[in-house]
């Protein structure tokens, strides 16, 4: 089974616009498919690549052009500047989990396996899924269903798990099943689970902070007419992108000049998103929520 199969791989090379000696960063290196594109085009170019997961780190190929830096992207130019880094001409970012870590029971990402709830992206760090489950307050749980799964009864939810854990600890996809039974809607199992899920592993990776800080660093590194390419999966990850390539900033008004022009340090390449086609679609699951956005760095 692959690693994982990069979605919109050619369209996200064609939006890079590749200079051949150019510095271009994947800060979702994953199983290396969109930056093995990216190796083909470079001469006296470089590619770094950013990843915290372990397992990503096996799929690290042998080319002197790459650069392999274990990390979090949220620490993006200050892992660069150390590497003696400082400007760049493009990033790419392929947000959410890789198929790999999907499919890898152990890892707890799927509903599919009753494994351990873990979801650790960085298999080193100690706050897992269980950890928030058996030790969050029930206000604390609301907050994280309710902000990152979207999910409609998080009250209800909160209080089953807080009261169901005092029978028994919630450390497995079945255990968890077990105590929010009554709360999952009928015939709508699987998509509720996956709100909770998806709540949870954001909560666990901090998701959504290290992307406002990453897109926040790529306005610092990248060059003028740099771009910014990123694929998001889900309306929390995608509303983050759309606002700070249109506003240079996640919430308020658009910022105008005296002549009404938009003070952004970016200029949208593609005014609505990109979207896999049909065909992709049935080859690859996983791109049917995928959405593309790209910006161009102007100041």
């Amino acid at each position: 089974m692959l690693y994982h199969i990069p979605v919109l791989l050619h369209t996200c090379i064609n939006a890079l616009n590749i200079n051949p000696d150019g510095v271009y960063v994947d800060v979702t290196y994953g199983g290396g498919g969109h930056s093995a594109e990216i190796l083909k085009l470079l001469k006296k170019g470089k590619l770094i690549v950013f990843d915290q997961d372990a397992d990503a780190l096996k799929n690290k190929v042998d080319n002197d052009k790459l650069i392999f830096i274990r990390n979090n992207f949220s620490n993006l130019k200050e892992a660069l500047n150390e590497n003696g880094i400082f400007e760049v001409h493009g990033i790419l970012a392929d947000l959410g989990v890789s198929s790999h870590q999907f499919n890898e029971a152990s890892r707890g990402f799927s509903i599919r396996f009753d494994a351990n709830l873990d979801m650790r992206m960085d298999t080193d760090s100690s706050l897992t899924a269980s950890v928030i489950l058996n030790k969050y307050e029930e206000k604390q749980l609301v907050q994280i269903f309710s902000s990152y799964g979207e999910v409609e009864n998080s009250k209800r939810l909160a209080y089953a798990i807080v009261t169901n854990r005092k029978v028994k600890s919630i450390e497995t996809v079945s255990d968890l099943k077990w105590a929010i039974s009554k709360c999952i809607p009928p015939k709508k199992e699987n998509q509720y689970l996956a709100q909770v899920f998806q709540a949870l592993r954001i909560e666990v990776n901090n998701e959504l902070e290290a992307l406002k800080k990453m897109l926040m660093q790529s306005q610092e590194v990248l060059v003028k007419g740099g771009r910014l390419v990123v694929i998001s999966y889900h309306s929390l990850e995608d509303r983050l992108v759309k606002n700070f390539m249109k506003k240079g900033k996640f919430e308020g008004e658009l910022d105008k000049d005296i002549y009404g022009n938009i003070n952004s340090p970016f200029e949208l390449i593609s005014r609505k998103p990109i979207v896999p086609d049909e065909q992709e679609i049935i080859e690859n699951n996983r791109a049917r929520s995928a959405k593309l956005r790209i910006a161009q760095k102007i100041v």
